[in-house]
């Protein structure tokens, strides 16, 4: 499950919530949103965060450190200063996942999103040699093809796939074959069951093409978002606990539904 912008459901990111989504809904992955703001500076409250993180380390579950941000090559150095600091508190934790770039808009992969990815990540490696990198893609990373042509030198990298099921359908999934066949690793860090903008009714049909997908190719991923916001992506409704322990009744459509989802993910899978 990907938590919402920490900056503005930053009350959800509790040790308490991050257990009983362990507990109830077997989820062994959760992902810190930390908002970047339009001056490039990280959310200011990073204690949140680093709770979060700590969390996740606890129940031994995996967390994505992620900088959600829609133009992160803007804001290199503050992305820099971050990374270092979360490279020296947390190297080596085989927990710790670090997502450099959310979702780039429409910019060139070879000449903005990897120059930028090459800074963020050195600096990362100066302190943590060996953890899982995740960076972002071009058009909010949607054209995994085109990072596919020209990929990282690192090898512990996976590239960003990010869909909403009621407007991406089989054309990404296309796109998402084009790469995985060029033998590069994605990693779905954030997906709906919903439209684009993040409403609307369940896409119950698009789910379920999208997750046989992500079955075949052994893709991971995390489900947007962990937040009470009136929106049809969010798992809770407006009011619900932001410290876990909901009932049916406290969960939207979509919570319900990602729930079955991920508590049944290793169960057999009807050939």
């Amino acid at each position: 499950m990907s938590f919402f912008w920490s900056q503005w459901k930053g009350e959800f990111y509790q040790p308490s919530t991050v257990a009983w989504l362990k507990a109830d809904w077997q989820a062994n992955l959760v992902r810190a949103a930390v908002g970047v703001g339009r001056d490039g500076q990280p959310d200011p409250d990073l204690d949140k965060v680093h709770a979060l993180i700590r969390a996740a380390i606890d129940q031994d579950i995996y967390v994505i450190i992620d900088w959600h941000d829609h133009r992160a090559e803007a804001h290199t150095a503050a992305a820099v200063a971050f990374f270092e600091e979360m490279a020296r508190t947390y190297a080596g934790n085989p927990h710790v996942i670090y997502e450099i770039y959310n979702e780039p808009l429409q910019v060139s992969w070879s000449e903005t999103i990897k120059p930028y990815a090459e800074t963020v990540i050195a600096a990362i490696r100066a302190h943590d040699p060996d953890n899982l990198i995740i960076v972002g893609t071009p058009n909010w990373s949607q054209r995994v093809d085109e990072a596919a042509a020209d990929p990282l030198d690192d090898s512990n990298v996976a590239y960003t796939l990010h869909f909403y099921a009621g407007t991406h359908k089989a054309d990404l999934r296309a796109r998402a074959i084009t790469a995985l066949e060029a033998n590069i690793a994605l990693f779905v860090t954030e997906w709906g069951t919903v439209n684009a903008d993040g409403d609307g009714e369940v896409d119950h049909e698009s789910v379920a093409a999208w997750m046989k997908f992500m079955r075949q190719w052994n893709l991971s991923h995390a489900n947007w978002a962990v937040s009470d916001k009136e929106e049809g992506a969010s798992i809770v409704r407006p009011g619900a606990s932001t410290s876990g322990g909901w009932t049916d009744d406290d969960l939207t459509a979509s919570g319900r539904f990602v729930r079955e989802l991920i508590r049944d993910w290793n169960q057999p899978v009807a050939r």
